[in-house]
């Protein structure tokens, strides 16, 4: 499956402007995405758009406008707008059930990033949202790969959106997935303590199967359900060894290593794959984490330019750097691994 548009929208500057250089740190154990001016959508819609719908169809829009030929929207998140959903059941509660807003309602669902979508840009294609918490974006890619093969020579549109309700952040928050705060100048990743930083997102991608022109392609992709790294282990080596050859021929590998030292044990296996020969990269430190945040680590590997040295762990982004293994892991359980392959 070959990528042709890219678009992110994030707690950096990753939309519009590219700017990886400078970067905005979180605030309160939050990385708040931060928001263009959205310019594509009609004000009279955009006021009644909760925030994860604003994203998710703020970040479509560019790629629509490029190629308006789109077979089917594909969006993969693990809460939709769960923000307008608290909203709505507080209102029914505090009307007891009278006049309630209908904007939050419809707003509510997961469903609706994709069907606001599909709305505006009049597209009546395939139309369908994947909730699969960690693995949500994943399966939305594994959709698209099914759909090309039974339709080649379609496009679609696959992405990824999740936002901080506070809701969901403070489940996750009394539930140890987040930190309660970081010891003073140390990052993210010299914390050795439970818990990351929260995040938020919008990324989305036409994809199709037609190489020319395309910016990368995705090779493969796996995923697994387990809590044993050294299952995991055997699962990234034989995804290596099946897909790439061997792992002196990936290039970069990217982890969604995001602070949390019950996941350590985990990245920590995937590295050990790896020689020197290997750039070791991770950017959990400017988008936090979040179920679809493996969308992020797809759109840095898609970038033409090189990857900031900010996001290396060990290596460096080498020159005519092409092959990328994508690894994540959420909450312990829930692990993905892409290959992707940029264009020359």
């Amino acid at each position: 499956m070959y990528i042709h548009g890219h678009t992110c929208i994030s707690a950096q500057e990753t939309f519009g402007n590219i700017n990886l250089d400078t970067w905005h740190h979180a605030v309160d154990g939050k990385l708040t995405a931060r928001e263009p001016v959205y310019g594509g959508i009609p004000p009279g819609i955009l006021r009644r758009m909760g925030k994860a719908v604003r994203m998710g169809v703020g970040a479509a829009l560019p790629i629509v406008k490029k190629y308006p030929d789109i077979d089917g929207i594909i969006i993969g998140t693990a809460n939709g707008g769960m923000e307008d959903c608290i909203k709505f059941l507080n209102q029914i509660i505090d009307y007891e059930e009278g006049m309630l807003t209908p904007g939050n309602f419809v707003q509510s669902t997961p469903n609706a990033i994709a069907a606001q979508l599909g709305l505006m840009t009049a597209n009546k294609g395939y139309n369908i949202t994947h909730v699969h918490r960690g693995l949500s974006f994943e399966n939305a890619l594994l959709d698209a790969m099914i759909l090309l093969d039974a339709h080649p020579g379609a496009s679609y549109i696959v992405g990824a959106v999740d936002e901080i309700s506070a809701y969901n952040y403070n489940i996750d928050y009394l539930d140890g997935w987040y930190k309660s705060r970081l010891q003073p100048g140390s990052g993210l990743y010299d914390s050795d303590t439970a818990g990351s930083i929260a995040g938020e997102g919008a990324t989305m991608f036409l994809v199709n199967d037609q190489p020319a022109d395309a910016v990368a392609q995705l090779k493969a992709l796996q995923t697994l359900h387990s809590d044993n790294e050294q299952e995991v282990k055997a699962f990234l080596d034989a995804f290596i060894k099946k897909y790439a050859g061997a792992s002196t021929d990936i290039d970069i590998l990217i982890t969604g290593e995001n602070g949390d030292n019950r996941l350590q044990k985990y990245y920590s296996a995937a590295e050990s794959l790896f020689t020197d020969q290997t750039g070791i990269a991770r950017y959990k430190h400017i988008t936090g984490e979040f179920p679809v945040s493996s969308a992020v680590a797809l759109w840095l590997a898609c970038t033409r330019e090189k990857m900031p040295v900010g996001l290396f762990k060990s290596g460096a982004s080498k020159p005519g750097a092409h092959s990328f293994l994508i690894y994540n892991c959420y909450k312990a359980t829930q692990h993905a691994c892409m290959l992707v392959q940029k264009m020359q």
